[in-house]
């Protein structure tokens, strides 16, 4: 594995031959069936699971499970349609989270995940000779404007959306020019990025940043302009890359130390992600730690990136914090609780090393249905921070101490955060002088009926065996006005009254 050095999303050094390559090929077809054997029957224990010992979770998992069938309903353009059906295809989280957007952001934040995708799966293709991947990745935010462009690259799901990129260029052609520009301009930094990193080894924490920053820090950086672009958000967020970078740079870290196994057990030939610079602390070859006599050490590793990645965590509630728009903090919370979810299952977690670890589906499904606000975002941070506490041994890991100071730190900003919002909260609700809808609805059903009464009163008596004429004429014509007058008020109130 020191021969190869993984950068991107690729390795360098190509198969000796095309049989290799085939024969590759043949070992990642066996193994993906394998795994979707294994997944079919670990989803239905799974269930069971839930249903068990999280009974809590049947409830969001239904309703998460209504958001993913929303998203597989396609819009009737049929270039529009393909881009919605290929992203359920290539990644039905991201389908299910990108809902979340208003209809002026989805159709560019649809397209700009797609033409990064295609990107990324040429970068991905081994079978690409590196001489000619090296100008498909620098020119490819040129051919996102060619009409006829395609090409002939990747597998399944990639393949498909490689070979029928025609129809995501017609979508990306008729999005607004400046969302047009973001995407071009990012797709143009990422290739650039791309190229550089697939002849170099990621050897140290710098480069480990520099690494994420393309492949993940600019993606966050793109939305920040194209939420700055449609108006939604303050013109701010254009060039803000700080921030942005940040939010990329958490979630990118997190899925590289997840899926360590994974990327080291690639074929042809191993990813590498992890920065030598920390790993040859713990052994003398990366693909060391995924053995048991080394399952000490590797976890002393994976938690040292882990603390790493926990940094960026201020920054993100700083970007967050800034976010106005409802739809578009959703978007970006979602994620971001997601990861440190993940960071928390990780940590200390010797199952990394024998697997991809993942959370729960439940524990996913309350989440989505969680971050509306910059209080449940806040309260979600806290929760998985505190669950990284109770893990954190500094007696016997090396970077125990730095860890706690890691966290400590991100729990005394979600402390403010959850304070101020709850006492925004709450002035809100003192100050706030409308009527639940239900008092409002119970109030028009009671004095309708009490209109209804006051405009029969002469049938009323009569159904009551007296005479219908027994009532003061006054009195009964006040009564009619006065119903009258108060099912009049009372119906606007709820029609055009405040909601809550």
């Amino acid at each position: 594995s020191s021969s190869s050095s993984v950068v991107g999303r690729g390795v360098v050094g190509e198969p000796s031959s095309r049989e290799a390559r085939r024969g590759a090929r043949v070992v990642r077809r066996r193994r993906s069936f394998v795994r979707s054997f294994v997944d079919a029957q670990q989803n239905i224990m799974g269930v069971l699971g839930t249903l068990l010992h999280h009974p809590g979770d049947v409830f969001p998992l239904v309703k998460v499970k209504r958001m993913a069938d929303k998203a597989k309903r396609l819009p009737k353009e049929k270039n529009l349609a393909y881009c919605y059906d290929v992203l359920n295809k290539v990644s039905r989280s991201f389908a299910i989270v990108i809902q979340q957007l208003d209809e002026e952001l989805r159709d560019a934040v649809c397209v700009f995940y797609l033409v990064l995708r295609a990107l990324d799966t040429i970068e991905d293709d081994m079978a690409i000779p590196i001489d000619e991947k090296l100008p498909q990745l620098l020119e490819f935010y040129q051919y996102i404007y060619d009409p006829a462009y395609s090409t002939n690259c990747g597998e399944k799901h990639y393949k498909d959306l490689m070979a029928n990129y025609p129809k995501v260029t017609a979508v990306f052609l008729k999005l607004k020019k400046p969302y047009r520009e973001v995407i071009a301009d990012i797709t143009r930094r990422m290739g650039a990025g791309m190229a550089k990193f697939i002849e170099k080894e990621v050897m140290t924490m710098e480069d480990f940043d520099e690494y994420c920053h393309y492949v993940a820090g600019l993606v966050g950086i793109g939305l920040s302009n194209l939420w700055g672009a449609s108006k939604m958000e303050s013109k701010e967020f254009i060039g803000e890359e700080k921030l942005s970078n940040a939010m990329g740079l958490f979630l990118q870290k997190t899925n590289i130390i997840r899926d360590y196994l994974e990327d080291i057990q690639e074929l042809p030939a191993p990813r590498m992600f992890w920065p030598r610079s920390v790993w040859s602390k713990y052994a003398k070859e990366l693909d060391d730690l995924q053995h048991e006599e080394n399952r000490e050490a590797a976890v002393q590793c994976m938690n040292e990136l882990i603390t790493n990645a926990l940094h960026h965590s201020l920054d993100c509630m700083k970007y967050m914090a800034r976010i106005k728009e409802a739809s578009i903090f959703r978007f970006c919370a979602i994620p971001q609780v997601m990861a440190i979810a993940t960071l928390a299952e990780c940590y200390g977690n010797e199952n990394v090393f024998r697997g991809v670890v993942k959370i729960r589906r439940g524990l996913s499904a309350r989440i989505m249905l969680k971050c509306n606000n910059m209080l449940e975002f806040a309260t979600g941070f806290k929760y998985f921070a505190n669950q990284l506490v109770h893990k954190v041994q500094p007696n016997k890991d090396p970077n125990g101490e730095e860890t706690l100071r890691a966290i400590e730190a991100l729990e005394e900003v979600c402390d403010k955060i959850i304070a101020e919002e709850s006492e925004k909260m709450h002035i809100a609700r003192v100050n706030d002088d409308s009527l639940p809808m239900s008092t409002r609805m119970l109030l028009w059903f009671l004095f309708g009926g009490y209109f209804t009464y006051a405009w029969r009163l002469e049938e009323v008596r009569e159904s009551l065996g007296v005479n219908r004429h027994a009532g003061d004429p006054r009195v009964d014509a006040f009564q009619r006005w006065f119903a009258t007058i108060c099912f009049i008020i009372i119906s606007l109130l709820v029609i055009v009254g405040k909601k809550r």
